[in-house]
């Protein structure tokens, strides 16, 4: 029988050593203006109270990263939108972060072999929330390891990176900032 005490305590400390990894070794450029989301879902979630992250996200504050308040369930509403998104296509994929999109950094991802997919913007539909729709797109024929969208209309790209367990996700996150 699961119990969703302790499964809610592991994901939150899961989360807190992955956010201790990239506070040591992420690369301040990887940071967005709005933060760093890092978030891990528990087990079939479905909104935002299944979904731990960062409060204020991780932030650079002059070179130095670090999170900007302690992790928390339901507190990172896009972090939550593209997991919720991701995890209709694979259950296991519980644990993303979205950072900047830069040249370098897509091709740090690419050299690192991981299967990195692109939003088309110029198939996006009317009405449609274009995160979900995005990720989605993406996802049709299984979740890759990283979605990018370059941004448009003077909205600064995003790079989506997904994996089982936020860990992974910050490793990634940590070998692409050594290769830029």
């Amino acid at each position: 029988m699961n119990d969703p005490v302790h499964e809610r305590n592991g994901v939150l400390e899961l989360l807190k050593d992955a956010v201790s990894l990239l506070e040591q070794s992420a690369d301040p450029r990887l940071i967005p203006p709005d933060g760093l989301a890092l978030v891990y879902a528990i087990r079939n979630a479905r909104d935002k109270d299944g979904v731990a992250a960062v409060k204020g996200r991780i932030v650079n504050d002059g070179g130095s990263v670090h999170a900007a308040g302690p992790c928390v369930f339901g507190a990172d509403e896009r972090g939550t939108q593209i997991v919720l998104t991701v995890m209709r296509f694979d259950p296991a994929a519980r644990s993303a972060a979205i950072i900047s999109f830069l040249p370098a950094t897509l091709t740090a991802l690419e050299g690192m072999l991981l299967e990195c997919c692109p939003v088309d913007r110029s198939r996006e539909p009317v009405g449609i929330s274009s995160m979900d729709w995005g990720v989605a797109s993406c996802c049709k024929n299984g979740v890759p390891d990283v979605i990018f969208d370059r941004g448009r209309d003077g909205n600064d790209g995003r790079i989506f990176i997904f994996a089982e367990k936020p860990a992974v996700v910050a490793n990634n996150i940590i070998i692409c900032s050594n290769r830029m």
